[in-house]
């Protein structure tokens, strides 16, 4: 992974650490107003708590997209390598099944 794509990853990952954490407090806020029964109260609390769940659900959708983007590159990139090189690509999978059979015959 490139230096930026760590950073990218760093930010989103305390991001949606923040998110749940503020998830968590929300939820405990929401069995606190259930507790004391106030009608009024519980609702304000269920409605702030589907806006932050909502909310969490959205980042998670943005923040994953990029991740889903690379992997589909990377997995055409694959595949385009493998139809162009396929005795290459036989070679190399052929030398990695005889690799692990070796390791693990050792045992």
């Amino acid at each position: 992974m490139t230096m930026r794509s760590m950073e990218q990853y760093d930010d989103a990952k305390s991001r949606m650490a923040s998110d749940f954490r503020t998830m968590i407090a929300d939820g405990e806020e929401l069995m606190k107003a259930a507790a004391s029964v106030s009608e009024e109260s519980f609702a304000v609390a269920r409605t702030k708590f589907e806006q932050k769940l909502k909310g969490a659900k959205a980042e998670l959708a943005i923040l994953s997209q990029p991740l889903l983007d690379r992997t589909r590159h990377t997995a055409l990139a694959a595949h385009e390598y493998v139809r162009g090189n396929p005795w290459t690509a036989a070679g190399v999978a052929m030398a990695a099944g005889v690799l692990i059979g070796v390791l693990s015959a050792r045992r």
